[in-house]
């Protein structure tokens, strides 16, 4: 932050912020700059780190203790003046009122130090005071003008509020600066003064003028950050205690009112109308006063945040940004907060995450879901570089993080529906096991393994623009996941390694029918005569080494659709085409899992161990095919919900 302009002695004139003040465009010693300087070093609680070699940096490059905008100040005498320091030493400071966000004003009393003793002795200590400009000028009587006191009369506040404007519309923040020398009859040298009651006089001061700061949005706020957020349904609120004037231009600068928005002003500017001759709900964006927020109802808060998309509070208090946060109703006098919480953004079901890097935002931080701050034991989010792009950033990662995780126990649910049917069917239908137990805990290896590979999946490219998830009935694992992975996915798996292992079983003379009962005689080790559908007698030996085979093929089967599944897995809503193969740790794992499985099934020593027995080439072909049938499936079901938004399929099988 840097001072850019001033206004004093009646007219606005540019900081000269270069090393040697060679462009300065006015008189350095007029005595409206002096008495203006003087005011901002004065009461300015910013100093220079005292180390040799950060004062030894160009002045604009020295590291500062306190607030930014007082360092600016700071910063900006220093170059004009170059004896900040020694006049502090001079001129003692013996009373001091703080900023806070109520008064909105710093004020603080000094010993006067100057040549003239007879000035010295009629007035010992001079006052001076810093704030919002219109609290700073409600309370002055007078404005110094080329050397001389002037009574402020309309003439003189229509000149304070031009300039005020016109500083405002560049976006630049705006102090306003007075002073009053106390005379020695009610303050005499040594006299007492009591902060906490006040005991010297806060009215009737004399204005000197205004300094404006610029601060210009960070390269890394770009408008595309702020409508990358707008497209994923996030609402970017700027609450500010900057003038109105001030924050609608920086909003618009950032792009949080967009440039084709209008304001109720912009509209009656441009229809050339009145204010209360607009109709509020045809501005697509609006800029609140705080003291209009304090008048307003919860029922107006909650029509405001409904009806605008774009909304600035300014001016606004510590207590009003809970308000903004809460929707809270606060209409008694200095913002204390004593009426019974109304939920706004919160009560509309909204997630609020409120971003503040001073002590003023500590309050709504707290009462916000989510605080994020540069670094406070109240935010529940750190913002270590004060990078807005990285709470987009942030947000964008904690959606991938969740996508992903629903792709994993989405995959690693799709071989449920495949490894209980054996079973069942074993149990409730009595024909030999279909998989056995080495098998299973084969497929599940192979599944984690798979599953974590889809933690490294990028982003699809949509993935900012959904509207955020409702967090009360989009969960993690929700009944349409449920559905779609153990309805049509798993269905088809199931079918794939079942007619496998009855295309086997037939080929070697059991025919379907006749499995149905058989399972107590295949499994008895004593019984070596059972007959196939074709009365050939199979021993017990040679049963069992059928059975194998048959798990071996219901095993593959299920292996090549868990393939596919684990490709399909890799998008929600995106075509498979468009997301590519780019996640080099899952194509290393399909890549893994077809020579383990290949060195499984055609090498004896471990086939044996695991009792998988080789397999022939037409056996894989009904794998191969259901895999195939599940890639079309999911793509043309993927296909109809990019189609047809929030039509039947998207609502029963987008997971």
């Amino acid at each position: 932050m840097a001072v850019a302009h001033m206004w004093f002695d009646n007219q606005i004139v540019e900081a000269d912020t270069s090393k040697y003040q060679q462009n300065a465009t006015f008189d350095k010693n007029a005595p409206g700059w002096l008495a203006l300087a003087r005011c901002a070093i004065l009461c300015n609680r910013a100093d220079f780190k005292q180390d040799p070699e950060n004062l030894a940096q160009p002045v604009l490059q020295r590291q500062c203790y306190g607030d930014e905008s007082e360092a600016a100040l700071l910063k900006c005498v220093e170059l004009s003046t170059s004896n900040v320091i020694k006049f502090r030493e001079i001129n003692q400071k013996v009373c001091e009122i703080p900023f806070n966000s109520t008064n909105k004003y710093q004020v603080s009393i000094h010993e006067v130090h100057i040549d003239n003793k007879s000035e010295v002795d009629s007035h010992p200590y001079l006052l001076v005071m810093k704030g919002a400009p219109e609290r700073i000028l409600e309370r002055c009587s007078s404005i110094f003008i080329d050397g001389t006191d002037v009574e402020i009369n309309d003439y003189w506040r229509n000149a304070f509020n031009q300039a005020y404007m016109e500083l405002g519309s560049l976006g630049e923040r705006v102090l306003g600066f007075c002073d009053l020398r106390l005379s020695s009859d009610d303050h005499p040298k040594g006299y007492q003064f009591n902060e906490e009651q006040v005991n010297f006089p806060l009215d009737n001061l004399r204005f000197l003028g205004l300094m404006s700061m610029i601060d210009p949005p960070r390269a890394a706020v770009p408008e595309a950050r702020i409508a990358k957020c707008r497209s994923a349904g996030i609402k970017v609120i700027m609450v500010t205690g900057d003038h109105p004037i001030t924050a609608k231009t920086i909003s618009r600068a950032v792009g949080i009112i967009s440039q084709d928005s209008e304001t109720v002003e912009d509209i009656a500017e441009r229809a050339g109308v009145p204010l209360n001759e607009v109709n509020p709900r045809d501005a697509k964006a609006c800029v609140i006063h705080g003291t209009d927020l304090n008048a307003m109802s919860s029922v107006e808060i909650d029509a405001l945040l409904g009806n605008h998309t774009e909304i600035v509070f300014a001016r606004t208090s510590p207590q009003q940004k809970i308000t903004v946060v809460e929707g809270e109703n606060d209409i008694i006098n200095r913002n204390i907060l004593q009426s019974v919480f109304c939920l706004a953004c919160q009560r509309q079901g909204a997630i609020v995450a409120m971003i503040g890097d001073g002590v003023n935002d500590l309050p709504a931080m707290e009462k916000a879901d989510i605080g994020i701050a540069m670094g406070s034991e109240v935010a529940d989010m750190v913002l270590l570089d004060d990078n807005f792009s990285s709470i987009v950033t942030g947000v964008e990662q904690g959606r991938l993080i969740f996508d992903n995780l629903k792709k994993s126990i989405a995959y690693m649910l799709t071989s449920n529906i495949p490894k209980m049917t054996p079973f069942l069917m074993y149990f409730l239908m009595g024909i030999p096991l279909a998989l056995g137990t080495s098998t299973i805990l084969f497929i599940d290896l192979l599944t984690i393994i798979s599953a974590i590979s889809l933690v490294y999946e990028e982003a699809e490219t949509d993935i900012m623009k959904r509207p955020p998830r409702n967090p009360q009935h989009d969960r993690l694992v929700n009944k349409r996941l449920i559905l779609m992975t153990h309805g049509p996915i798993g269905f088809i798996q199931a079918t794939a390694g079942l007619f496998t292992y009855f295309l086997i079983m037939a080929e070697n003379g059991f025919l379907p029918s006749r499995l149905f009962g058989l399972r107590k005689s295949w499994e008895s080790k004593y019984v070596n005569d059972v007959q196939d559908s074709y009365n050939r007698e199979w021993t017990y030996e040679q049963r069992k080494q059928l059975e194998f085979t048959c798990e071996s093929a219901f095993f593959i089967a299920i292996v090549i659709c868990q393939w596919a599944v684990l490709i399909i897995c890799k998008t929600r809503r995106n075509s498979i085409l468009e997301q590519g193969m780019k996640n080099r740790i899952l194509n290393g794992v399909l890549i893994f899992e077809i020579i383990l499985v290949a060195i499984v099934s055609y090498m004896p020593c471990l086939g044996t161990a695991l009792n998988i027995y080789p397999m022939k080439f037409h056996w894989w072909l009904p794998a191969l095919f259901s895999a195939f049938l599940i890639m079309i499936y999911d793509e043309v079901r993927k296909h109809l919900i990019r189609k047809h938004p929030g039509g039947w399929m998207e609502r029963q099988t987008y997971f």
